[in-house]
């Protein structure tokens, strides 16, 4: 296999002439002005950060349908701005575990517990932090919000750009140690291309992920704090308060027309370069979609050719900097066994004495009862996901074959699929909430599909994109032999999608996990419906300010989580990986 050489999509159109006014064009002024408004747009939301809490220039969050293009604006900034922060995170998490063999020990398992931590989890202790560095300053509740939008966005990354950087081919490595590349160079000549695909596809996949915090990041209730951001998810929250329906579904359109904003805008021109770094040579359905109208666009523009052409190169020169070590080709060097001994000492004695202060901790804050009354909680939650996941794996195998197996059917659900992923499904609860009440519906019941309505389109997803790619010789074979019904369900279809099911399976799994702190307990007015697990301990905890109950259930949840993960998820993933899989 061989990488796609990356080729810029600016081209000047005068070699080295400098740009003057008589160059521009119609396309240019238009642009020129949108980014002059959109720089004083964001300006002026960036503004208030620094005012103080109490200041008259922060106002009450209003109802009216003319604020939420301005709410809109402050969350979307927010979502990017903790986009930016996972990409920092990524780089340096996922560089630093792919190439050192040590660092690797330790940090992708962190990494595994860090998924595993329900997202809310972090409210408590965040706010409190960022609060007490910026005492009395709406910087310091920006800031928790982000990072609490951050948890919900990096981990995904982290890995996926791990996994990428440890899956480079192998013939490409040597061909970097024929060109006497140093560690640098390769780094960004070879390894960020290759990873690029993956990093575009999971940064959308972070934001769909980010969107489901908004609301619990922009309104933060931790004991006898109460802090509201102006922001989509403060407004959707003021308007569960007070029984407003309209507001919640005006709040759905705006979101849904920002979503759409800056998916057309970022992410499908984003999604369009990326296939250029494609390790693969056979045509996909991301391959087959139409060029973006956006690019189509930027490339009328001689102003945004000339600065892309600049920037670009600018990278280039950057990129080959002769920084690192060249590859040299000696024997790598190995820990003697006393070095063995040593490491995995040190790492044994940190965990011994982690454990002690923990059993410290718990010996003082709990009692036996009340850890085994969590684990049952949890134990009850665990149903819940288990038969959600299942409910949705029979929903949308059937479906995901059907549309994969239909290149261009495939491509338009495609799009469709990645929207309803983007929408947060918190929204949505309010309605829940309302025809519980009105029907007089059992909350332990009919609470539980909450948990699961952003997380299926995961499954759905993944499911397309192995029918998609599932080899047409083998479909054609078992056409010949005129296998059919669930013959061809068992023997050809399912073994060819099973690694695509198992990741997006994983996937609605934790999701379903982190949703159930948010779902066991929704709320409409002052009406406020509870279901038995450890979500609703967790988000009960956390308003009323109990650390030491949010502590306990934020453990045993992940505890829990990453059970699943290392009995059940990863060595079906292994073993699916090892012999189901094409080569």
């Amino acid at each position: 296999m061989t990488a796609t050489r990356p080729e810029t999509s600016f081209r000047s159109p005068a070699s080295s002439s400098p740009l003057s006014i008589r160059h521009l064009n119609s396309v240019d002024a238009v642009l020129l002005v949108c980014v002059i408004g959109a720089a004083i747009l964001v300006g002026n939301s960036v503004r208030h950060m620094l005012a103080p809490l109490s200041s008259p220039a922060v106002a009450p969050l209003h109802l009216n349908i003319a604020w939420l293009p301005g709410y809109a604006l402050r969350t979307t900034l927010r979502m990017f701005a903790a986009l930016a922060l996972s990409l920092v995170f990524t780089f340096c998490y996922a560089t630093l575990a792919a190439k050192n063999r040590r660092a690797e020990h330790v940090l992708v398992p962190l990494l595994d517990v860090l998924q595993s931590v329900p997202i809310l989890g972090f409210l408590t202790f965040t706010v409190t932090f960022f609060l007490g560095l910026f005492p009395g300053r709406v910087l310091g509740a920006e800031l928790a919000a982000i990072f609490t939008i951050f948890t919900s966005q990096a981990w995904n990354m982290a890995m996926g750009m791990y996994q990428s950087l440890k899956s480079v081919p192998e013939e490409l490595e040597e061909a970097a140690r024929c060109f006497g590349l140093t560690s640098w160079q390769k780094f960004w000549r070879l390894e960020v291309p290759c990873a690029i695909p993956s990093l575009v596809w999971n940064s959308m996949m972070s934001m769909a992920g980010g969107w489901f915090m908004v609301v619990y990041s922009e309104t933060i209730t931790v004991g006898n704090t109460h802090i509201v951001l102006p922001g989509i998810g403060a407004y959707v929250g003021v308007a569960i308060s007070q029984r407003n329906i309209g507001a919640v579904f005006a709040a759905i359109i705006a979101m849904l027309l920002a979503i759409l904003a800056y998916d057309q805008i970022v992410f499908r021109p984003l999604a369009s370069w990326a296939t250029r770094f494609r390790l693969d040579v056979t045509p996909s359905i991301g391959a087959a979609a139409p060029e973006p109208w956006t690019l189509k666009l930027l490339r009328h523009t001689r102003l945004l050719s000339v600065c892309g052409g600049m920037l670009l190169a600018a990278g280039r020169k950057v990129g080959m900097l002769p920084l690192g070590r060249r590859f040299v080709p000696t024997a790598q060097p190995r820990l003697s066994d006393a070095g063995r001994w040593l490491w995995w000492g040190i790492w044994g004695c940190i965990f011994l004495v982690a454990l002690e202060q923990a059993w410290s901790y718990a010996s003082a804050f709990y009692t036996s009862e009340q850890i085994f009354h969590v684990f049952l909680l949890g134990g009850i939650t665990l149903l819940r996901v288990v038969s959600m996941v299942c409910m949705a794996s029979m929903i949308w195998v059937p479906i995901g074959v059907w549309l994969g197996l239909d290149p261009v059917r495939a491509r338009h659900v495609q799009l469709v699929v990645q929207y309803c992923a983007a929408f947060p499904a918190n929204l949505f609860f309010p309605i829940f909430v309302i025809v519980i009440i009105h029907f007089q519906l059992v909350p332990d019941i009919w609470l539980t599909p909450l948990m699961i309505l952003g997380a299926q389109w995961y499954i759905l997803f993944n499911v397309i994109g192995g029918a998609s790619s599932f080899p047409g010789s083998l479909l054609e074979v078992g056409r010949n032999f005129h296998v059919s019904g669930v013959l061809w369900w068992r023997k050809i279809m399912l073994p060819g999608i099973v690694p695509y099911y198992l990741t997006g399976v994983m996937a609605a799994s934790g999701g379903a996990w982190n949703a159930a702190v948010a779902s066991e307990m929704a709320q409409w007015g002052d009406v406020t419906l509870k279901a038995h697990g450890i979500g609703s301990y967790i988000a009960q905890a956390t308003v009323e300010g109990s650390v030491s109950r949010v502590v306990l259930g934020v453990v045993v949840m992940s505890l829990f989580v990453m059970t699943m993960n290392w009995v059940v998820w990863r060595p079906l993933s292994a073993y699916a990986y090892r012999r189901l899989k094409f080569s």
